[in-house]
């Protein structure tokens, strides 16, 4: 079992042994169940890009989709194989879905083109009104498609994305996601899930089987007008491999007049693993830096040198040429990041407003504060000082906070220590006071004292590094 775990990073053991058509519970909320859909919905093309997959999960994801799907409602499936070289893809895959009730086609890559440009040659080929795109190792649930398409129905600009559930990579256990968390992402422009706020619950009126409003999507499972899917630009096919185009496309749909949306009367599984078992050329890491710098440079405006301050390598990359894509935004008369940030994504991580960004440094000592990678509720720690950005980059904001992504120093103790929390917003042991009058006082005692934020911004340490010890007994703020 763990020899044929390291195939494809879950367990193919447990795979080969559950039905290609197992049972699966109804996880639905139960005012789901219960709502009617329109009978002329649009038809649909299920987009399904594999490379190397495993032929029991990627055969239970058409299964899922042929049994769990209304026939008139699916037009065909698409696979596209980007370039496998495992023998029984080939010429068996193709007598096996020849067989099914359902057209099934398979298209070929000609030599390894990654998920983008994969996907983009299954939906060019395709034909259904609304196009699907699903990962290789999913299962659909019972009434997953109906609440997708009557979404697309009542407006072509809106793009929507099924709850993802979860597929154990271990025991292949099916796990009901929430219904309660929604897309975002954090300071490195990776995507992240987190609760849903209270503003949303509110527009919903606390009716939950209403869909989300998403600042992003994980990008492997959504539906799209196929003319909406033109209109906006489908992906950027200057991007590479995979990384980064979930974001790109949630920027530019919410920017240029469309809504993203998690509908969650649709439920998907999704096998999660914990690491991947392909190799891109290149290397994983200059891919998505490319493919973040090209989505950086074409949508976050002022905002892209917040993301190159946390990940200044990404400066590095070659990204090509983006003037398509600018003008792209131009035709389509999208509007700035700011007001993506104001208007859809007020919880983001990246504060739209902050008096200094950079490293807190010890310019005695050359030690900087330091997330040290670690998690809410846990120290703030102290490193030296490199200068790579990432965890040692910190946001002294309009709110008197210093952050570190979404958690916030915090102080209960005069004497420490300090600690990394959920930002509250509510000021208290998260408000840090500048007071330039105290930092020129502290100054004639010595710099190791004082610690400076991007060289522009001095702060008291006492409590992060240095113990004070100043005459008459000073007190920081």
């Amino acid at each position: 079992m763990k020899e044929m775990f390291k195939i494809n990073q879950f367990n193919l053991m447990a795979s080969e042994m559950i039905a290609l058509n197992r049972s699966l519970p109804d996880v639905r909320l139960e005012g789901c169940k219960t709502k009617v859909y329109p009978d002329d919905l649009p038809r649909t093309s299920v987009v399904i890009v594999f490379h190397n997959e495993a032929w029991t999960t990627l055969l239970r994801t058409v299964q899922s989709v042929i049994d769990r799907s209304p026939r008139h409602l699916l037009e065909e499936i698409v696979l596209v194989d980007d370039f496998s070289e495992r023998d029984f893809l080939k010429k068996q895959l193709e007598q096996y879905v020849r067989k099914l009730e359902v057209p099934v086609r398979v298209i070929r890559m000609e030599q390894r083109s990654g998920l983008i440009r994969a996907r983009l040659k299954g939906a060019s080929i395709s034909t259904g009104q609304v196009i699907t795109f699903l990962d290789a190792h999913c299962e659909c649930t019972t009434g997953w498609l109906e609440p997708l398409l009557a979404r697309i129905k009542l407006d072509k600009k809106t793009v929507v994305c099924p709850i993802i559930d979860v597929i154990s990579d271990d025991t292949f256990e099916y796990m009901a996601g929430s219904d309660m968390t929604y897309g975002g992402f954090n300071w490195k422009l990776n995507f992240r899930w987190y609760p849903v706020p209270q503003r949303e619950m509110d527009r919903r009126k606390g009716d939950r089987t209403l869909p989300v409003r998403t600042p992003t999507m994980a990008g492997g499972l959504f539906s799209i007008d196929r003319d909406y899917f033109q209109e906006i630009g489908t992906y950027d096919a200057g991007m590479d491999i995979w990384g980064g185009e979930n974001l790109e496309i949630s920027f530019r749909i919410w920017q240029c007049g469309g809504t993203l949306e998690i509908v969650t009367c649709s439920h998907v599984g999704h096998v999660f693993r914990k690491a991947t078992p392909y190799t891109f050329p290149g290397g994983t890491g200059q891919i998505i830096n490319k493919n973040n710098r090209r989505l950086a440079e074409v949508w976050m405006d002022e905002f892209k040198n917040f993301f190159y301050i946390i990940s200044p390598g990404v400066t590095k990359v070659d990204y090509g040429d983006i003037s398509s894509r600018t003008s792209l935004r131009q035709r389509l008369q999208c509007k700035p990041f700011s007001w993506y940030l104001e208007n859809v994504y007020p919880d983001s991580q990246i504060p739209r407003h902050y008096y200094s960004l950079g490293e807190i440094r010890n310019v005695e000592t050359n030690q900087c504060l330091d997330n040290m990678a670690r998690k809410e509720n846990e120290k703030v720690g102290i490193f030296n000082c490199h200068g790579m950005g990432g965890n040692q980059v910190f946001s002294y904001t309009a709110n008197k906070e210093i952050r570190t992504d979404d958690l916030c120093l915090d102080v209960s103790k005069l004497n420490g220590p300090v600690m990394m929390l959920k930002c509250h917003h509510l000021k208290g042991n998260q408000l840090w006071e500048y007071d330039p009058v105290v930092i020129m006082f502290l100054s004639f005692y010595g710099p190791e004292y004082v610690i400076t934020l991007n060289m522009r911004l001095e702060l008291l340490i006492n409590i992060v590094c240095v113990k004070l010890h100043a005459p008459g007994g000073l007190s920081a703020k």
